[in-house]
């Protein structure tokens, strides 16, 4: 079962993540009513109109690997519908499933689940939470049952690596960045992968590795060269966690539809209430070509709560194994001499070569190497019982995505 989660928790504990302060209690009380007003009948909602709203799904393949790409546009309620239409088996058979599993490990209800989502998402984007009423009407998964597994991030301990190199570092200039999800196999989502393409009808277009019937963003591009990366730090010790505010996968997806340089994202960021401890990388590949470092760590003193670090930064945890042009967390696995070594000769095949090196063996769900520079991205799943470090990369040139067939590249 989810070994991950044996940590003692009782439904007591979680219990007491719903404690806290009564801001967005209006947000908060709509979407819980949301919740718990549902029902199966299709006759009881009027929707909205989804005539002339389509997407498109095509796969990627590299010998035995192959995984869908999901193209959708639109408002984020027709996205959420479209990506529902487009990825509707394998949510049927992925995400009821995982709830239940999930749910029994961790001793509580889906409906307590739901409740953990409806504190969240009472301080998070909007259009996430519409998004996901088009993902349940277009896949036949009931609203609440996606909520109750949004909220699962939230209440989990994981780890994870990220390193960034651009200009002097790498062979062309670009900004290269990667990002290792080390997670849990035994919840089965590398087995349901999904690369999911926005092309919203306000905000920049933006592409998230993701999995069926996953709207969250672990990680993800923008067109603007917008790259975002995380690694947990939180101790299952700490637990209850914060949930008065919004998890890093959903304020991901309000980044990547908004920031249109590495300052602007930064802006969202330390806007946002932190959940617990965590490393982040972000990367600009087009503007303002650099990256930074951060450390967010709840609870903290407010004056160590957030420290961000530049390149070659003697102020950086691992200073003095720092270089310009370069920033990562690896969490002590062995990235830096390969990084010293092969500076100024970096490029998209040497990353994944270095992040194949760096996973955590054992929970390597998905591998993913950005070109944010170029709009390029090369990812591997987890597959059966080859981790995601052990598999072939499928490549995606985002340039070339032309849904509605006009010469005009969408995806800009």
């Amino acid at each position: 079962m989810l070994s991950f989660f044996r940590t003692g928790w009782s439904f007591a504990c979680v219990l007491l993540l719903l404690a806290g302060t009564t801001q967005a209690k209006d947000k908060d009380d709509a979407v819980r009513n949301g919740v718990a007003r549902q029902t199966a009948h299709e006759g009881n909602f009027a929707r909205p109109d989804t005539s002339g709203s389509y997407g498109t799904r095509f796969d990627l393949t590299n010998g035995a690997a192959q995984v869908p790409v999901a193209v959708v546009r639109g408002t984020p309620y027709q996205m959420g519908w479209q990506l529902g239409q487009l990825m509707g088996k394998e949510m049927q058979a992925f995400i009821p499933p995982a709830l239940a599993g999930v749910a029994k490990e961790l001793k509580v209800s889906p409906k307590t689940l739901g409740e953990v989502w409806a504190r969240s998402a009472a301080y998070g984007d909007d259009r996430v939470e519409q998004e996901l009423a088009g993902l349940a009407d277009g896949s036949g998964v009931p609203l609440r049952t996606l909520q109750a597994v949004h909220a699962i991030p939230l209440l989990m301990p994981y780890s994870c690596s990220s390193i960034a190199a651009w200009g002097n570092a790498t062979a062309d200039g670009h900004l290269y960045q990667t990002r290792n999800l080390d997670w849990s196999l035994e919840v089965g989502a590398h087995e349901f992968p999904v690369i999911v393409v926005y092309l919203p009808t306000t905000g920049i277009p933006h592409v998230v590795p993701s999995f069926a019937g996953v709207i969250g963003a672990h990680t993800g591009m923008n067109a603007r060269g917008i790259v975002l990366a995380e690694m947990g730090d939180a101790p299952a010790k700490e637990m209850p966690y914060q949930v008065h505010a919004p998890h890093f996968t959903v304020y991901f997806r309000t980044m990547l539809y908004d920031a249109n340089s590495l300052t602007r994202a930064l802006d969202i960021f330390l806007a946002q209430p932190m959940t617990k401890r965590y490393h982040f990388v972000f990367g600009d590949g087009r503007n303002e070509h650099r990256a930074v470092k951060i450390r967010a760590h709840s609870p903290e003193p407010p004056d160590r709560r957030v420290l961000v670090w530049k390149d070659n930064d003697p102020t950086d945890e691992f200073a003095p194994n720092v270089l310009s042009c370069v920033v990562y967390n690896d969490e002590g696995r062995g990235a830096f001499p390969t990084l010293k070594k092969e500076y100024g000769k970096l490029n998209g095949e040497k990353l994944i070569d270095l992040a194949n090196r760096i996973p955590i063996k054992g929970g390597n769900v998905v591998d993913t190497v950005y070109d944010a520079t170029d709009l390029r991205l090369w990812v591997s799943y987890a597959k059966g019982d080859q981790e995601a470090y052990q598999r072939p990369y499928v490549a995606l040139d985002l340039k070339t995505i032309d849904i509605d067939h006009d010469g005009v590249p969408d995806f800009k």
